[in-house]
């Protein structure tokens, strides 16, 4: 046998050699390489897959039994069993009243007794107390089983009484109306004055806060044309405030220092008007020996004595002042 023979036994007849025995590689769908970047296994997305087609599944499944009404079916089954065990609304308990009666609460509550305590719509009854009921702030209504409905109330407190058209009305800070007051029963408040004056009783507190010294000697306030007010104290005088918050509680400052150094108040004067930030205005009434009035004024204002015999109304007058 020749080299050559052997040469050419050594490949397969008819093959080819070299790079004639690689195959073709197969061709990948866009998917299978968009999956290759996905940080998952083969079994891990299997079973991604298995959980969101069981969560459709179930999302369809509910939203059919709430079509068909079954929760609300099922809710009153349930209540109805909770009744027929005892749980029941036998009692109603109010807490946290200080001041309003419990009785208009129980009035609105008592349409759950005998209900079945799972059939209270607890939301339901907080907003009927809280629209009904304007001394209630705030409202927290639980249950506490077997037989118990616990109502914790949080009142409103009030801080003035209104006076508008001659009548007389409890307000809060707010300006929320708390209900009528008897004249004979005039509970311990300051008395506002005007058309407006229930809506602005949270700025009067502001006001005040800025003189705490002046805040018990308080009696009532005026607003006047909407933009100032006129306080009246408790032994009988009157301060006329400038129009603006902090200029209203610059000038109060003032008065309460120099009531401090010279005692303002008690001394006879009808009416201290500060409006003016450059005058300080004491009105006397007839009679009285200007020498006996006060001295001092606000820092650079200039002191004037009015002893004009024109009256002077205040905040417990029969109406609102005129600006004159």
């Amino acid at each position: 046998m020749s080299t050559a023979t052997i040469r050419r036994g050594n490949s397969p007849r008819g093959g080819r050699t070299g790079s004639g025995n690689r195959r073709r590689p197969q061709r990948r769908s866009a998917i299978d390489r968009l999956l290759d970047y996905l940080p998952l296994t083969h079994d891990q997305l299997t079973r991604l897959l298995t959980w969101i087609v069981a969560g459709l599944l179930l999302l369809v499944l509910g939203l059919l039994a709430r079509f068909l009404g079954l929760p609300a079916m099922i809710g009153a089954e349930a209540s109805d069993l909770a009744a027929r065990a005892g749980l029941q609304v036998a009692k109603i308990e109010v807490k946290g009243l200080e001041r309003m009666d419990q009785m208009p609460v129980q009035d609105i509550a008592v349409q759950y007794v005998d209900r079945s305590m799972l059939a209270v719509d607890l939301g339901a009854l907080r907003g009927e107390m809280m629209q009904k009921l304007p001394w209630i702030g705030d409202a927290r209504i639980s249950r506490r089983f077997p037989d118990t409905l616990v109502v914790d109330i949080v009142e409103r407190k009030p801080v003035a009484v209104w006076q508008h058209d001659d009548a007389l009305t409890l307000v809060d800070a707010s300006g929320v109306d708390l209900g009528p007051v008897n004249p004979d029963a005039m509970p311990d408040l300051p008395l506002v004055v005007g058309p407006d004056a229930y809506r602005k009783t949270d700025a009067l507190a502001r006001l005040m806060d800025a003189a705490p010294a002046l805040k018990p000697m308080l009696a009532g306030a005026t607003w006047v044309g909407h933009r100032r007010w006129d306080l009246r104290f408790q032994s009988g005088e009157t301060l006329m405030l400038p129009e603006g918050e902090p200029e209203a509680a610059a000038a109060l400052v003032n008065f309460a220092r120099m009531d401090g150094v010279d005692r303002l108040l008690g001394r006879g004067v009808l009416r201290f008007d500060m409006r003016d930030p450059n005058r300080f205005i004491l009105r006397l009434p007839p009679g009285l020996n200007r020498a006996d009035a006060p001295a001092g004024a606000p820092d650079g204002a200039r002191r004037v004595i009015d002893g004009g015999a024109r009256p002077a109304a205040t905040a417990s007058g029969a109406g609102e002042e005129r600006e004159g």
